[in-house]
């Protein structure tokens, strides 16, 4: 199974292990990034996240050839502290975010990821969520799909692609990826369909939508900074603007003197910062890397450290 873990080496090193230390991969996928945080532990412990069956079942046997130093917790990472303080653990040294999908979910066509083979809309990184593709698709209105399309999407003719998409399901529901890809050429036109690519927008909007991934996001990062030792560190691989903007807002955010107390003598502990940014801009894959896999050329990397 072919899987590149999109800068592997800078953000390993960015969380700065200690071989001793309690880590988190919050996005265990095919094991990439978690492999590499295990052979680096001695006495310490990796607690992994993932709700795709597939992924555990694959990252658990490599995981398993490195040492016992691990646990898989099926579990989306929102439900990071909770499902952390269940089993005890109430402080860490590190966390990883990598929030791209991993390229087997990509190019197994069963999951409807991709606009590129024809399969069912699905989109579910856990298969026991109740909502899919096909069910936004079909039941969504007019006024919400092209919401999430323009909001999730940034796409200009959201609005043009949602009524196509409303008149076409009045006919026969939407099934499959082959199906929708059309619907949003036929209301674009195919000069705007292929220089600018709507369909990747759309299939982007929807699958945030069905993974509640920006909502997500948006929860557990302040969790993360608030399980972290002094001196711990969070390091966030993002792949599109909208995820880059919240981590960034956010640890903006919490690096900083709140305003409230900003210019006095002494500032209660309560509204200093709570994190450094150990890059002040993303750090972005090499040349190289992005020969190598042409998937990780909107990746964005962003590392803070717990003051």
């Amino acid at each position: 199974m072919k899987h590149y873990s999109v800068m592997l080496n800078e953000s390993i090193t960015g969380l700065n292990i200690k071989p001793d230390g309690i880590y988190v991969d919050a996005t265990l996928g095919y094991g990439g990034h978690s492999s590499e945080i295990l052979k680096k532990l001695t006495s310490g412990h990796l607690y992994s996240f993932d709700q795709d069956e597939e992924a555990i079942k694959y990252a658990n046997t490599r995981l398993s050839k490195i040492n016992n130093n691990y646990t898989i917790i099926y579990s989306n990472f929102v439900n990071l502290k909770e499902e952390l303080a269940k089993i005890g653990i109430k402080k860490i040294d590190g966390i990883l975010f990598d929030l791209g999908l991993s390229s087997p979910q990509i190019d197994d066509s069963s999951r409807g990821f991709t606009f590129m083979k024809d399969a069912p809309l699905d989109m579910r990184m856990d298969k026991s969520n109740k909502i899919t593709a096909e069910y936004i698709v079909n039941n969504y209105s007019e006024k919400e799909l092209s919401n999430i399309f323009f909001l999730y999407g940034e796409e200009k003719m959201s609005k043009i692609i949602a009524k196509k998409i409303v008149s076409n399901r009045t006919q026969k529901e939407i099934k499959t990826t082959k199906e929708l890809v059309n619907i949003i050429e036929n209301s674009t036109g195919s000069n705007y369909f292929n220089k600018f690519h709507p369909e990747r927008k759309i299939f982007q909007a929807i699958r945030i939508e069905v993974n509640s991934e920006l909502k997500v996001l948006k929860e557990v990062l302040p969790d993360a900074i608030d399980l972290l030792n002094k001196g711990g560190r969070i390091s966030v691989i993002t792949f599109h603007s909208l995820e880059d903007r919240i981590v960034k807002q956010i640890f903006k955010k919490e690096s900083e003197i709140d305003d409230l107390v900003k210019g006095l003598p002494e500032i209660p502990e309560k509204y200093l910062p709570k994190i450094k940014l150990i890059n002040k801009k993303p750090i972005l894959p090499s040349d190289t890397e992005i020969k190598e896999n042409s998937r990780s050329k909107s990746a964005k990397l962003r590392i803070i450290e717990r003051v």
